[in-house]
C-alpha cells in the first residue's frame, strides 16, 4: 500500500526562505497573509490530504465513476469528501471575500493545489475546475452575473467546467461547431455536443456551471468568432432542469475518479459572458490558471511518487553493494545502497523540488500581478507569468511522468502491480502532459508568441534577474562549485533563444522543429536557477542551523547532483536545435 505525507519542512523553506512568500501581506488585501497564518493553512490542508483524501484514491481508481442514462456516480466516499472540503472553506481559499471567499493568495492556492494531487488528482479535479469557472465570470461577467453565481461557487455548492473540444477540434478551436441562436430576452440557446469535459457531470454539488465557447449566428470564421456562454445545468432561478445532458462518460487510462463526459447541448438556455466575439480572451482566463494547476498536478504526483520509492527502496532486500555489505546483519543490502537505484532516487528529488522552487515563484508573482499598485511592477510580473505559464505547464507534467515512471522502475516487477500503487501515478500523470493545451502546443506558444512578443520583452523579465543575480553571487564562495555549470547552460540558453529566433523569422518550421527541445532546455536552466537560490539560502543557514543542519546539506548535496547529472542535458538539447529543422522535415510523408 502506497503512503503520503505532505513535504511540509520542504514547502515552508521554499515559502519563507527562497521566495520570500510572507511579503505578500505587504499588498493591499493581503495583510492577513502572514508567514504564520499560512503556515497554519498548510498544515490544515496536509491533514485534509492526508487523512481524507488520499485514502480514497486507490480506491477511487479501482471503482472509477458509473454512467448511467445520463447521470454520474461518483466512487465511493467521494461524495462525503467533497462534502468535508467544501464545509471547511477549501473551495474559496483564494476567491473575493465578498462573494464568500477568504482573499488569501493565489501562492497558497498552487501549494494546497500540490498537496491536494500528491493525495488524490482525481478528486482535485472537481473544486480545481470550480476555480477556472469562478475566475472567467469574476473577470469577465456582468455584475448581476456575479452575484448569481460567484457566492456558490465559492462555497462549493455549485461547481464549474470547461467546455472547449469538439469531437471535430481540440487544440484548433477556430473549428468549433457549436451555436448560440440570441433571443428576446437576452439569453441564447446553445447546441452542440462538447467531449473530454472533465467534471461535466458527477453527483457532487447541487448544479453545474458549465463555461461553454460557442458562435453566434453572424460570427467570423475562425477563432475571432467564438464567444463565451454560461449554461448552468439548473436554471438558478428556479432550479429547473435545463437541456443539458452528459451523453457518456470515457474510459481512461487514469484519473479514474474523475469523470470525463461527453456533453450534449440541446437548446440549453445561456447567458453571454463578455463581448460578442470575445470569449477566446475570457477562456484564457480559465486556461492559463488551469495550466498553471495542471503543473502543479504533475508536481504532486512527482512527490508522491519519490516518497513512496525513497520507502521501498530503504526496505526491500537485493544483492550487496558493490564495495561491500552494508548491513551485514541482514541476507542482504536494501537497494538504496546501489548506484543506480540512487541515481533514480536522486533525480526524482532533483527534478521534484527543482520544479517545486520554481512553481511557487510563478505563484508569487500572480500574485504581485494581482495586487500591487505599483504599475511597473505589475506588468513585469504579468510579463513574466505570460512567459513562464508554458514551461511549468509543459516541464512540470514531463517531469511528472518521468517521476512516476522512475518510481516503477526503483519498485521493480512490483512497481508494474496495481496493489502497490505506484503504476497508478503514472497513469494518472499520462494525461497531464495531454490535456489543457498538449505539450507540444506549450512549446510553440513559447516560441511562436511569448519569445517574439515586442521583440523579447517577456524573455527580458527572466533573463535580466538571473544576470543580476549572477553578478552579485560571482564572488560567493559556496556557490563555486554550481556557477560554472550554470553559467555554461545560462550561454547555452541564450545561444540557443537566438538560433531559434533567428531562424523562426526566415521559416517558422525552424522555431516548430526546435520547439519541445527549446522549451525543455529553458526549464532545465529555470529549475537551475532555482538550485542556485536554495543552495544559496542553504550554505548561508549552516552555520547556525542546530539539528536542521542535515535538512540544509541534503540541499547543497541534491543541487551538487542537479548541476553535475541533469543540467548538462543542456548541451545535448542545444545540438538538436542547432541541427535545425531538415531532420524533421525532410522526410516525405508518404514515406512514414
Amino acid at each position: 500500500m502506497p503512503s503520503y505525507k505532505a513535504p511540509l519542512e520542504d514547502i515552508r523553506f521554499i515559502l519563507n526562505e527562497v521566495i520570500d512568500a510572507p511579503a505578500l501581506a505587504a499588498l493591499p488585501g493581503y495583510e492577513e497573509a502572514t508567514a504564520d497564518n499560512i503556515d497554519t493553512i498548510v498544515e490544515a490542508a496536509a491533514q485534509i490530504a492526508e487523512e481524507l483524501l488520499f485514502p480514497l484514491n486507490q480506491s477511487g481508481d479501482k471503482e472509477g465513476c458509473a454512467f448511467d442514462n445520463g447521470n454520474v456516480k461518483t466512487p465511493a466516499g467521494f461524495k462525503d469528501a467533497y462534502q468535508t472540503f467544501r464545509e471547511g472553506g477549501w473551495t474559496g481559499l483564494s476567491c473575493k471575500t465578498e462573494y464568500g471567499g477568504q482573499g488569501l493568495p493565489i501562492l497558497l492556492n498552487c501549494v494546497l493545489d500540490e498537496i491536494f494531487s500528491s493525495a488524490n488528482m482525481s478528486f482535485g479535479m472537481y473544486p480545481g475546475l470550480s476555480h477556472g469557472a469562478y475566475n472567467a465570470i469574476e473577470k469577465h461577467a456582468s455584475d448581476e452575473f456575479k452575484k448569481t453565481y460567484l457566492p456558490k461557487l465559492t462555497d462549493g455548492t455549485w461547481t464549474g467546467t470547461m467546455c472547449l473540444t469538439e469531437p471535430q477540434c481540440g487544440t484548433d478551436l477556430g473549428l468549433i461547431r457549436t451555436k448560440a441562436e440570441p433571443h428576446a430576452d437576452g439569453s441564447y440557446k446553445v447546441t452542440g455536443t462538447k467531449i473530454f469535459i472533465s467534471a461535466g457531470e458527477h453527483d457532487l454539488s447541487e448544479n453545474i456551471i458549465h463555461l461553454v465557447l460557442a458562435r453566434l449566428p453572424d460570427a467570423p470564421e475562425g477563432i475571432k468568432g467564438i464567444s463565451l456562454f454560461v449554461v448552468p445545468k439548473f436554471m438558478p432561478a428556479d432550479m429547473s432542469r435545463n437541456n443539458v445532458v452528459c451523453g457518456s462518460i470515457e474510459h481512461k487510462m487514469g484519473i479514474k475518479g474523475s469523470a470525463t463526459c461527453v456533453m450534449n447541448f440541446d437548446n440549453a438556455t445561456g447567458w453571454l459572458v463578455g463581448k460578442p466575439n470575445k470569449g477566446m480572451s475570457a477562456m484564457f482566463t480559465m486556461m492559463n490558471e488551469a495550466r498553471m494547476a495542471v503543473g502543479l498536478q504533475g508536481l504532486g504526483l512527482a512527490e508522491v511518487a519519490y516518497q513512496n520509492a525513497v520507502i521501498y527502496a530503504k526496505e526491500r532486500l537485493q544483492m550487496r553493494s558493490l564495495t561491500g555489505a552494508k548491513f551485514p546483519d541482514k541476507p542482504a543490502d536494501p537497494i538504496i545502497v546501489h548506484p543506480d537505484v540512487r541515481r533514480n532516487l536522486l533525480t526524482m528529488r532533483a527534478l521534484t523540488e527543482g520544479c517545486r522552487a520554481l512553481a511557487y515563484w510563478v505563484g508569487r508573482e500572480l500574485d504581485v500581478e494581482t495586487k500591487t499598485q505599483d504599475e511597473t511592477k505589475r506588468a513585469e510580473a504579468a510579463d513574466f507569468v505570460a512567459l513562464m505559464i508554458p514551461i511549468i505547464k509543459s516541464f512540470l507534467t514531463d517531469a511528472g511522468f518521468d517521476v512516476a515512471n522512475l518510481a516503477v522502475q526503483v519498485y521493480g516487477g512490483h512497481g508494474y502491480i496495481r496493489d502497490n500503487g505506484v503504476e497508478q501515478y503514472v497513469r494518472d500523470a499520462r494525461i497531464t502532459q495531454i490535456y489543457e493545451g498538449a505539450n507540444g502546443i506549450q512549446a510553440l506558444d513559447l516560441v511562436g508568441r511569448k519569445m517574439a512578443e515586442d521583440y523579447g520583452r517577456l524573455m527580458r523579465r527572466f533573463f535580466h534577474p538571473v544576470a543580476a543575480f549572477l553578478a552579485a553571487e560571482k564572488d560567493n564562495g559556496a556557490l563555486a562549485e554550481f556557477l560554472p555549470y550554470f553559467m555554461s547552460a545560462f550561454g547555452k540558453l541564450q545561444m540557443a533563444s537566438l538560433t531559434v529566433a533567428t531562424r523562426g523569422f526566415g521559416n517558422p518550421d525552424e522555431a516548430g522543429a526546435a520547439a519541445s527541445d527549446y522549451l525543455r532546455l529553458f526549464a532545465l536552466v529555470a529549475v537551475g536557477f532555482m538550485w542556485l537560490k536554495m543552495a544559496k539560502v542553504a550554505a548561508s543557514k549552516l552555520s547556525v542551523a542546530g539539528d536542521r543542519a542535515p535538512f540544509y546539506e541534503a540541499k547543497i548535496k541534491t543541487a551538487r547532483f542537479y548541476f553535475g547529472r541533469i543540467l548538462p542535458q543542456v548541451n545535448a538539447l542545444n545540438l538538436a536545435i542547432l541541427s535545425g529543422a531538415k531532420p524533421v522535415m525532410d522526410f516525405p510523408a508518404e514515406a512514414f
